[in-house]
């Protein structure tokens, strides 16, 4: 059976501990030297810090930026207080880039202080 872990590269390692923390309610497991592993509802998280310019891939010619990009593959935070989590995101260099909701709950589509993207969600029961 696989496992699924989560890497995020990151450009300032405490920055990114504090955002995922205190914004995200991410459960800090071990700091290192070379990366910080964090746990969402068991899943493992990793962020590594990267200096942009740099290359990601091991052939190909890309750059490592953190402007604010966009992917396919994205994670959903499911939180406990959404209008406080969001708070927090902006407070702490996130961005929110919009919103909606419905009967099922609400969502914000949001950025982390390195451009990655996420949705910040809360279901109704």
């Amino acid at each position: 059976m696989s496992k699924i872990s989560v890497c995020i590269d990151v450009q300032e390692m405490q920055k990114a501990i504090q955002f995922y923390t205190k914004a995200l309610e991410c459960e800090l497991v071990k700091e290192g030297e070379e990366y910080t592993e964090l746990s969402a509802d068991g899943l493992k998280m990793y962020l590594i810090e990267r200096a942009a310019g740099t290359n990601p891939l091991v052939t190909g010619e890309a750059i490592r930026s953190y402007d604010r990009h966009w992917t396919p593959i994205h994670l959903d935070f499911t939180v406990s207080n959404f209008e406080q989590c969001l708070a927090s995101i902006i407070e702490l260099g996130g961005v929110k880039e919009g919103e909606e909701s419905g009967e099922w709950g609400s969502a914000a589509f949001c950025a982390d202080p390195f451009g990655n993207g996420f949705c910040l969600m809360q279901y109704k029961s």
